[in-house]
């Protein structure tokens, strides 16, 4: 259930409506940070803005749109909402979906944290996006890289490529170090509120039909801790 309702655009992350506003924003004004650090409790969607922005970097609608809507100068974009999304309908967009974008590379660093996997990233940098505008690497779990691999990443942040785009997600801010923090624009993701998860909860039981007690809904999202994705995997 979490997978199928996953969220497909920004405006759809329950909770974070600080962290929507603020990337909805530069999205709109074609500004997105060179790297990004979503920290913040399991559950609360770190991963799932992460592939999001990876959407947004590359979608082809979205690029286009922006390119018919030009701001006046010093201004905004007469539309709000223009650009500001994915379109969720272009390959690029449904290749990313589906995890066979080759320029989106996901590492797992609480099973890939040596300096070899950093090395072997630092290579893959270097190289020009296959067909995307931009590579974008989302490192999860990133406070689980060794020290060494923390300082090639490091160099890397330092200079990186104009097509490169890095997004760390970790649920231990303080053990990422703060050379690495401070070279990244920093989101940080709030537990969500019982009466949130249960209105989603709401949604999916009435679109797949099932029968459920609002005490049972109650139930579980109190058991979830603030946590969207161990609620809908308790439903």
């Amino acid at each position: 259930i979490y997978r199928k309702y996953r969220p497909k655009v920004l405006e759809d992350l329950l909770g974070q409506e600080h962290i929507v506003k603020v990337l909805k924003n530069a999205a709109r004004q074609n500004r997105l940070a060179h790297a990004y650090l979503f920290s913040g409790p399991r559950g609360t969607g770190k991963t799932t803005a992460a592939r999001l922005v990876a959407k947004i970097a590359n979608c082809l609608t979205r690029q286009k749109q922006l390119e018919k809507v030009q701001a006046p100068k010093g201004g905004r974009s007469p539309d709000y909402n223009v650009g500001s999304e994915p379109c969720n309908h272009c390959d690029r967009c449904l290749a990313i979906d589906e995890g066979r974008a080759l320029d989106v590379i996901e590492i797992d660093a609480a099973s890939n944290r040596g300096i070899d996997e950093i090395r072997n990233l630092k290579e893959s940098i270097r190289l020009v996006p296959s067909s995307y505008p931009y590579k974008v690497f989302i490192i999860d779990e990133a406070h689980m890289l060794t020290r060494e691999a923390f300082n090639a990443l490091l160099k890397t942040l330092e200079e990186p490529p104009a097509h490169a785009l890095f997004i760390l997600a970790t649920t231990e801010y303080e053990k990422v170090p703060v050379t690495i923090s401070s070279r990244t624009q920093k989101f940080r993701f709030q537990k969500l509120a019982i009466d949130e998860i249960v209105k989603k909860l709401n949604k999916i039981v009435a679109v797949e039909k099932i029968k459920v007690d609002d005490d049972a809904l109650e139930l579980i999202a109190a058991v979830a801790e603030g946590s969207l994705r161990d609620a809908e995997s308790l439903l």
